[in-house]
């Protein structure tokens, strides 16, 4: 369990050298160890404090004389005011190890796959009834089991098998697995959830909303989405005026209208708080009916919307902004390889059987010009973007080809983001910020923003000792000056490429995570800032369809434009929604990363060994850690697991340098050596290990490098080649029908 499971600790912080245990009753034990937090900005006031002598103190030498910047800021949990984690680990069962014990006859070892969670004892009553008589017949069944209590004086906690999910490696047990630790609700909408929902269908606009709105049916609005997506959340309009600028609309679902606040169903809403996108499956946040039917902008059909409708130059300064309740019917449902497509053919017509079906009232041609007026007006923005200052940490995202019948994975590839991508997020970025500056001024106390703070202090300032020692010319006084120098220090060869790709990932380390947070919380607008976008206000309004927080953003929208009363919530109370959406967008993003983790084991077990180049992004000294180039996965190589007659570890300066001699093959042959440093350019293979879903990456042997599969190699490169110089400093959802912006 890490600390951000928990939303409030009572913390004992130790200065410098002071370690003292405070003799209080914990509810809950969560390591036999305290935990030492990291307290990157102490004060030096403090650095001279005396040590405190008392008998659980461990330190047995005077710091005081040691520089600042060597001390470990330290504490101890003693108290949990709220428990966030599910307390649920899904894992293996055994018999206890001493037949003879007491506990043998009474309990059963839970073991979690998850190393951070303690091994539980559970009793025997829980477990299946041959379960004593014949173990090795659950040896590969996943349970799920839930802690119960940790007593003081032991190791191991006391727990309650939940479930039986099946037979470990399957896809559909490892992933309730998943979705049950992190506390994601999968279950069906209750019954007085569903009873919120139109009732009369099919569900037409009513009257009355015709005369509360602005009526753009009329206008050439489309989606453009990923292809598989049935959730759309935003259309596009862009309509060429005489004076030679573009009036540009996004119009956004306008689920605030069927998700009534205070009802059941806003409830549960608010509980899930996020959509959760998987490889194979969504979890929706709402049901059905309303994230696939009533909210999406379906192609041709009448839906309601919100829409913010700018005036723009051709080169995006905002002459006009609009904001307001509307009516629209989209003309045509645009996949992000159909938008490609027009991009890419501006003089060409795209062919109509390449198209999806467009409504009589509108043509091709209008499409077409309207996504290469936006594509042009995208390209100023984000131009503009990154000339005042923003950044992208570029990270590779896979997507799966899945076997339509057994839905195991096929194939995969480096999710490849394209000017379509870009274009769209260009407008929804623009929207959020005209939304964060609109609630704001209205409500300066009550408005629900996102923020990015800066990176972390410690983590940045480690990092630029490692770019100095390594003679990069990286710039990190800013988010605009580090995009600048990972843009311009990098050459287009396939080497500089690589080294390029794994010093964004080092960069990504130090930044923290956006958050959403009330205004009126903090005192200090300069911590409102989004640090990779570097813009004073930011909010989310685009996806409410997936995000609860979009949905507070358009009542607080709605009460600012005069369509409703303001919100009847304290700060200190949106403050706690702002935390809870948080917490569950943080779950998300990891079992987004977990479901993608799961099905490319999969993938090396049913499909492997598979081989790729890989550089080397970190040197210990008995293993490296690789890139994989070809998968953008991570791995660490350990020496004992080649066939080495021996291994060196030194440090050349302050650089690692790790020596591998490969023991020959034939007994004739004289050793071969091999020098391991970082941005060391290598060719592994990874391969499937026994235990389920586990695999390794090994690295070839000298002398059988450089026989890679042609179209390995070139997949590598061409992937490389056609990276997007900027990516998302926080992490994105893996699912090729996930929303690509990160923000």
């Amino acid at each position: 369990m890490d600390m951000a499971t928990h939303k409030m600790l009572w913390l004992m912080v130790l200065r410098n050298s002071q370690f003292v245990f405070m003799k209080k009753t914990r509810k809950l034990r969560l390591r036999e160890v305290a935990w030492l937090v990291q307290c990157p900005t102490g004060r030096k006031e403090d650095a001279g404090a005396p040590v405190t002598k008392d008998e659980n103190t461990f330190m047995q030498q005077d710091t005081r004389a040691l520089p600042e910047k060597s001390l470990q800021r330290s504490a101890k949990v003693v108290y949990i005011l709220e428990k966030k984690h599910s307390r649920a680990a899904t894992g293996f069962l055994k018999l206890l190890a001493d037949k003879n014990s007491e506990l043998f006859r009474k309990y059963a070892l839970f073991s979690p796959s998850d190393h951070r969670v303690p091994r539980i004892y559970v009793p025997l009553k829980d477990c299946p009834q041959d379960f004593l008589t014949r173990p090795k017949d659950y040896a590969n069944t996943l349970f799920i089991c839930r802690i119960v209590d940790w007593k003081e004086d032991s190791n191991f906690a006391l727990g309650q098998l939940a479930k039986s999910l099946g037979q470990a490696g399957e896809i559909e047990p490892e992933t309730e697995g998943i979705l049950t630790e992190y506390g994601v609700d999968f279950s069906d909408f209750p019954s007085e959830v569903l009873e919120c929902l139109p009732q009369g269908l099919p569900w037409t606009v009513p009257l009355e909303e015709f005369s509360k709105r602005r009526d753009l049916r009329r206008d050439c609005i489309f989606t453009i989405d990923p292809s598989t997506a049935r959730d759309l959340d935003d259309a596009l309009s862009c309509k060429s005026l005489a004076d030679g600028n573009f009036e540009v609309g996004v119009h956004i679902a306008d689920v605030s209208y069927f998700v009534p606040e205070g009802s059941n169903l806003d409830k549960v809403a608010a509980e899930r708080a996020t959509s959760v996108y998987l490889v194979q499956k969504v979890v929706p946040m709402l049901p059905r009916l309303l994230c696939e039917e009533l909210c999406s902008l379906n192609p041709m059909t009448d839906k309601l919307t919100f829409s913010v409708i700018w005036t723009l130059t051709p080169e995006g300064k905002i002459i006009d902004e609009w904001f307001g309740r509307t009516i629209i019917r989209s003309c045509t449902k645009l996949s992000y390889e159909h938008a490609q497509s027009m991009i890419e053919s501006p003089t060409k017509s795209v062919p109509k059987e390449e198209l999806p079906p467009i409504s009589p009232e509108h043509t091709r041609e209008e499409v077409h010009r309207a996504v290469l007026n936006l594509h042009g007006i995208a390209k100023e923005l984000r131009k503009q973007r990154f000339v005042d200052g923003a950044l992208r940490l570029d990270q590779p995202k896979l997507a799966f080809t899945l076997d339509h019948e057994t839905g195991l994975p096929q194939g995969c590839h480096i999710y490849e983001y394209r000017d379509s991508n870009k274009l769209v997020e260009e407008f929804m970025l623009l929207a959020n910020m005209a939304v964060a500056h609109k609630i704001h001024r209205v409500f300066p106390e009550r408005a629900l923003l996102r923020r990015h703070p800066p990176p972390q202090t410690k983590m940045l300032n480690d990092l630029m000792e490692f770019c100095d020692q390594m003679g990069l010319p990286m710039d990190f006084s800013s988010a605009g000056t580090l995009h600048k120098s990972l843009t311009e220090t990098f050459g287009d060869d396939k080497y500089s490429l690589a080294r390029k790709e794994v010093l964004t990932n080092m960069c990504s380390r130090p930044m923290q995570m956006a958050v959403y947070f009330c205004s009126g919380m903090l005192q200090d607008q300069a911590q409102f800032r989004h640090y990779a976008l570097n813009v004073p206000l930011y909010t989310h309004f685009t996806s409410p369809i997936r995000r609860f927080a979009d949905i507070l953003v358009h009542r607080l929208l709605a009460a600012a434009l005069g369509y409703r009363e303001p919100p009847d919530v304290e700060p200190d109370a949106l403050q706690k929604q702002a935390d809870h959406c948080n917490d569950r967008r943080m779950a998300s993003n990891r079992v987004q990363e977990l479901s993608t983790g799961l099905f490319f084991a999969i993938l090396v077990k049913e499909s492997g060994p598979l081989e790729s180049e890989a550089m080397v992004l970190g040197v210990l000294n008995q293993a490296f850690d690789v890139l994989v180039l070809r998968y953008g996965v991570q791995k660490r190589i350990y020496c004992n697991a080649l066939p080495l007659r021996s291994h060196h570890f030194q440090k050349v300066g302050k650089k690692p340098e790790l020596t591998l001699v490969w023991e020959p093959e034939d007994v004739e042959q004289e050793p071969v050596q091999k020098v391991i440093t970082i941005f060391s350019l290598v060719e592994v293979v990874l391969q499937a290990e026994a235990p389920a879903l586990k695999y390794s990456a090994i690295l070839k042997r000298p002398g059988t490098e450089g026989l890679l599969d042609p179209q390995v190699e070139g997949g590598v490169r061409s992937r490389l080649s056609s990276r997007r110089t900027e990516a998302a400093s926080l992490a994105q959802p893996s699912s090729p029908t996930a929303p690509t912006t990160g923000f």
